[in-house]
């Protein structure tokens, strides 16, 4: 079960080093917004007391999508609350090289639009390295920007990111401890990580300049910020493992003054979270239980039922065995609530009585709502049940929230363009226009640099792309035109990979779908690992409509039970499912050719994120692990499983 602003149904708290396995400081948050708030508060309060004293506040600023929330938290403090930043001194950590200052990527323009153009700094106080100087000339460079820290007696707040390898800044793994500012070859899964931000790897710069370890090591506070699950297994080793500079994260177990601060997904992976079992006393609910024996038959590569005494004894759950009794027992009911947890009926059995089913039998048949936050997510994430579904006789309708028209190619535009006036002439329509519209388009792209965001007639037409294969693969499915909903969400709307926060327009829409359509089912991606964080803004506006709609004592909501998918990226962990619909070979197949109706998400899709596989293969991988690990478990081998884990509110 999980409930509103937790993912995690474990002990909580935001306690300072809780146990041994944390080598250095950690602040758990329930969410990145909870977490930046804290940090901006001790910013403003270390900026107070700076101006108390009459001197200057030296900030090291980081840059990426982790410290967005901080600072529009200070944006916010300067607006409302007075916070002024006339002696304040910044010193960026990092940029690109080489890249244009006002690139739509550049950490110049970054600064420029997410803290500087909204406070009152001094432009001249402001120090970010920079992507236009002269390559022969950078050791210098680099040389006066440590000088230029150092004369003003170091950096007093250091903030940082954590790169999925463990980077700080750009100090890539290898780094020495004792390395300064300086020029620095990104390692490809860097170049890949961030590839999000441009439209394909190959534009990402193999370079950049960066603060060192060893300047970063001077500052007088350290804060490391995390946010989101893609951060946690790397948090893990920086926190718990050995200090080595193949994590350069972990040199900050040396720190005199460092904290890292994160949310609950972030945090997963540390033993207090992972196998708290470990760190003291336990409140063995089945919920642990069932975390518990899931772990130890997945570590000993036993199934459930085939695990002895020796096995809980020899991995720290002896004291499960003296709550509980014998292995025996606790395997059965672990292995009970697995079983309980597969259907081939999403919407619920008919005429049926099954008390530990996933879903209820009645009503039937369901009024069942797919939010999809892009327009393949539904086919790509939850196709099978999708198609379960309908054929099963429910309502379905989907929503599509947005446009998704920033992953659409060029080349495509082009293409279609071309067929749109090849299709008029042969109609014998006249093609004056279209050919004009298609003459506009190609001299547009044909200058287009990757600083420039598209007008706003091929912004139309790529959305237009995707709607169309929306549209074929809701009748590929069965269900008709009157069920499809393109919702077109306005944060989303603004033509690069930078969206907007949720609005209330934004909810208003969602909360007039909801209300029109009255469903006894919502399934919606619970996936925060979507690097360009459309999936988490969009679970929000849901979240948040769901509240609003109940805190109005509509009844129907009531009755309606949420469902949470993962999207492209990541799977619920097998203790957390609560609903898994299997899939045999067949249907399986037939999910893929689903997929494969959107042609402009094949082969080479931009803004793609880290994984270079495409989106069929990333669901078949998927789904087909999670059906191994419940047979690996003892339960039946099927082709692939969907997961779905229920959200009350």
């Amino acid at each position: 079960m999980i409930t509103f602003g937790s993912y995690f149904q474990l002990k909580k708290t935001n306690t300072i080093m809780v146990d041994s396995f944390e080598k250095v400081p950690v602040r758990i948050f329930n969410d990145l917004k909870q977490g930046s708030a804290f940090i901006a508060a001790e910013i403003a309060a270390t900026i107070r007391q700076k101006q108390a004293e009459g001197k200057p506040c030296v900030l090291g600023l980081a840059t990426g999508s982790s410290p967005k929330t901080v600072y529009a938290e200070l944006v916010r403090m300067h607006r409302n609350e007075g916070l002024s930043f006339k002696n304040v001194v910044t010193f960026n950590l990092d940029e690109y090289y080489p890249i244009d200052n006002d690139a739509l990527q550049s950490y110049n323009r970054y600064m420029k639009e997410q803290l500087f153009d909204h406070v009152d700094i001094d432009t001249a106080n402001i120090y970010i390295p920079n992507g236009e100087w002269p390559k022969e000339d950078i050791k210098k460079y680099c040389a006066d920007y440590e000088a230029k820290i150092e004369a003003l007696g170091g950096v007093d707040v250091q903030i940082l990111g954590i790169g999925n390898n463990g980077h700080i800044g750009f100090n890539e793994p290898g780094s020495s401890r004792f390395s300064r500012t300086r020029l620095i070859t990104l390692e490809n899964s860097t170049r890949i990580a961030n590839s999000f931000e441009f439209a394909n790897i190959s534009q990402v710069p193999r370079l950049a300049v960066t603060m060192g370890i060893d300047t970063i090591m001077k500052a007088k506070k350290v804060y490391l910020m995390a946010w989101g699950p893609m951060k946690a297994p790397v948090l893990q080793k920086a926190v718990e493992g050995d200090v080595t500079e193949q994590i350069p994260a972990s040199l900050l177990q040396q720190h005199l003054d460092t904290v890292f601060v994160v949310d609950e997904a972030a945090a997963a992976e540390l033993t207090r979270f992972k196998s708290p079992w470990l760190t003291g006393d336990t409140e063995w609910t089945p919920k642990m239980v069932k975390k518990a024996v899931v772990s130890l038959a997945l570590k000993t590569g036993k199934p459930v039922l085939g695990l002895t005494n020796s096995d809980y004894n020899d991995s720290g759950l002896g004291d499960l065995l003296v709550e509980k009794g014998d292995a025996y027992e606790i395997n059965l009911q672990v292995f009970y609530m697995l079983r309980d947890t597969i259907t081939g009926w999403p919407g619920g059995k008919p005429n049926a009585v099954i008390p530990a089913h996933p879903e209820r039998s009645i009503p039937y048949p369901k009024r069942s709502l797919i939010f999809s936050p892009h327009p393949d997510d539904d086919i790509i994430s939850m196709g099978g049940t999708f198609m379960r579904l309908h054929d099963q006789g429910h309502e379905v309708h989907v929503a599509y929230q947005t446009s998704g028209n920033i992953a659409v190619t060029d080349e495509f535009v082009t293409r279609f363009l071309d067929f749109a006036v090849g299709f008029e002439e042969i109609s014998g329509i006249d093609a004056s226009k279209s050919k004009g519209i298609e003459a506009d388009a190609r001299q547009f792209l044909a200058t287009k640099k990757p600083s420039d965001s598209d007008t706003e007639t091929i912004r139309a037409i790529k959305g237009l792309i995707r709607r169309c294969e929306a549209k074929a693969t809701c009748r590929y499915v069965g269900i008709s035109d009157d069920n499809i909903h393109f919702q077109n969400l306005p944060f989303y709307e603004t033509g690069r990979v930078e969206k907007k926060p949720m609005s209330e327009e934004d909810v208003v829409i969602t909360m007039e779908l909801l209300r029109k359509l009255k469903p006894h089912q919502v399934f919606c991606a619970g996936d925060l690992a979507d690097p360009h964080g459309t999936h988490k803004v969009c679970l929000d506006i849901v979240f948040e409509s769901l509240r609003r709609i109940k805190a109005d004592g509509d009844s129907w909501v009531e009755d309606c039970w949420v469902w949470l998918y993962k999207g492209a990226w990541q799977e619920w962990n097998i203790e957390e499912i609560e609903m898994a619909i299997p899939m045999s070979p067949d249907q399986m197949m037939k999910k893929r050719f689903g997929i494969f109706i959107h042609q402009s998400q094949k082969d080479m899709v931009p803004f793609q994120g880290s994984d270079s596989r495409e989106f069929w293969q990333r669901a078949e991988d998927r789904n087909g692990q999670t059906a191994r690990l419940y047979a690996q478990l003892g339960l039946t081998q099927y082709a692939g499983m969907e997961a779905f884990v229920r959200w009350h509110y």
